[in-house]
């Protein structure tokens, strides 16, 4: 079995992989790995992966260590099965590269849009033949409702969880339907931009965001929140030969 840690700018994600197949998923803190321990001893683990959008912490790096399996650690150098290009790979985050990879294996040959919405709210773009090409990165739900909070002088700091009228009929209402109407606009607009381009796209949504689509958007989208955990392992597999013999 492999081991997936996805290290996020929220929290951190360890998932069990049978295969190509998730078997289980538990979430933890992103500094510490507290979970990390009682989850190894769960499961025959025999290789693992590490993917991180940050600097890891000691905390972090000492649980790492105490495991009794080889590790990958996702960086720019790491071989991935998709060709990259990127401009600088060196900058672009683990979870972004994972996403490409993951939603690619799910669906080869096909022109993919991956949506992530996460911490930040990201697209990327896949060809048909296996190239990503980047994609764009944006503010995410809860960082444009605290955004809303500290740049202004008297908008409070409201919950994402509530009423989400078409028009916002208080303060509160306001925020939030400009908020979370916003994003499904965008996503929206995104998806119709890139079909009008590549009219066999698929979409994927992942992230923990989740918004209510027009009928003939939500038609052509997947949602699968493995999809980064999904390349990790991919990852993780097409490396597995390497990483047997640095053990």
């Amino acid at each position: 079995m492999n081991l997936i840690i996805d290290i996020g700018n929220t929290l951190a994600k360890l998932v069990a992989f049978d295969g190509d197949i998730p078997v289980e998923e538990v979430r933890t803190s992103n500094t510490t790995l507290a979970a990390l321990p009682d989850f190894f001893l769960k499961y025959p683990f025999k290789r693992g992966i590490v993917g991180t959008v940050f600097d890891l912490t000691e905390e972090v790096k000492q649980r790492l260590s105490e495991l009794t399996i080889p590790l990958l650690f996702l960086n720019a150098q790491t071989p991935i099965p998709i060709k990259n290009h990127y401009r600088t790979a060196n900058t672009l985050g683990a979870d972004r590269l994972a996403a490409a990879v993951g939603a690619y294996t799910q669906a080869p040959g096909r022109n993919i849009l991956v949506i992530d919405a996460g911490t930040c709210l990201t697209y990327e773009y896949i060809d048909k033949q296996g190239g990503y090409w980047g994609g764009n990165i944006t503010s995410g739900l809860q960082m444009r409702l605290k955004a809303l909070h500290a740049f202004t002088a008297r908008l409070p700091l409201i919950d994402s969880e509530g009423d989400v009228p078409e028009i916002g009929y208080n303060t509160e209402t306001a925020i939030r339907a400009g908020v979370i109407q916003g994003i499904k606009f965008e996503i929206e607009g995104y998806i119709k931009h890139f079909k009008e381009k590549y009219p066999d796209l698929l979409v994927f949504l992942t992230g923990g965001d989740n918004f209510n689509f027009d009928s003939t958007i939500k038609s052509i989208i997947f949602a699968d929140k493995f999809i980064v955990p999904r390349g990790l392992n991919r990852i993780l597999i097409f490396n597995n030969d390497t990483l047997q013999n640095n053990s």
